[in-house]
């Protein structure tokens, strides 16, 4: 049985993933995939299920080596740009990173610059003081690069560090890099979030920053363990 609770976790960091964290954005983004897997007959489902936590250069490589990855790459995040507008945020989340102290909070996505930069202006979420985004590191998620490079550009140590995540790929990352992972529901189902603690929406969290760190607050609800292992979970 599920039963509430509630957690206080201290830490000098927060770490965002973008889409299905700060932004209602899985949607819009299956819908491209969708019709770009079509337009090259391919099996629609499967490419939405490659891109959880993945950025689009290593879902094409995947799903269509065949094709010439940099320009389907760039087509696909043309696409993502044009469709930007339509973005918005996730219940919560313009609320805690404007709660966050500057130079506190990051956000690390698989996304190109571009389109991250596009999405988080549509869904009026602050610009981050460091945004990590698919064109700046050598490998993406579940790789936690991306991860170690935003707590190196605050200036923590990966273990002072919480990031929120709603893909395996992007757990996955998180808690290589040593970093406290806080699962996020909505784009994956629950059990493949291997997360000591999960939550559906950054409504259920509040910052309080006190003189040294940050406190974050949450309500939240206890789940069974899944008998999955983390690393043979999909991504």
């Amino acid at each position: 049985m599920e039963r509430s609770k509630q957690l206080k976790i201290e830490c000098k960091a927060v770490l965002f993933d973008m889409d299905g964290v700060l932004i209602d954005s899985i949607s819009h983004i299956e819908r491209s995939l969708r019709r770009w897997a079509s337009k090259h007959h391919l099996d629609p489902a499967r490419v939405v299920d490659l891109s959880h936590g993945r950025n689009d250069r290593d879902v094409v490589k995947l799903a269509a080596p065949f094709l010439d990855v940099e320009r389907e790459v760039r087509r696909i995040q043309e696409d993502e740009v044009a469709e930007a507008y339509r973005i918005r945020s996730k219940s919560g989340a313009v609320e805690l990173v404007n709660s966050l102290r500057s130079n506190s909070w990051a956000v690390v996505t698989s996304g190109c610059r571009a389109v991250a930069e596009a999405r988080l202006r549509a869904a009026g979420v602050s610009a981050p003081p460091v945004l990590v985004s698919a064109d700046d590191v050598t490998l993406g998620k579940p790789a936690p690069e991306g991860y170690l490079s935003a707590a190196r550009q605050i200036g923590v140590s990966p273990d002072n560090c919480v990031v929120f995540e709603d893909a395996p790929a992007g757990v996955k990352a998180a808690r290589d890099a040593g970093m406290q992972v806080v699962g996020v529901t909505g784009t994956v189902s629950r059990e493949y979030l291997f997360c000591d603690h999960i939550i559906s929406d950054l409504s259920e969290v509040m910052a309080v920053n006190t003189e040294c760190a940050i406190e974050l607050h949450f309500r939240l609800v206890d789940r069974p363990r899944a008998v999955h292992d983390h690393d043979s979970a999909k991504t």
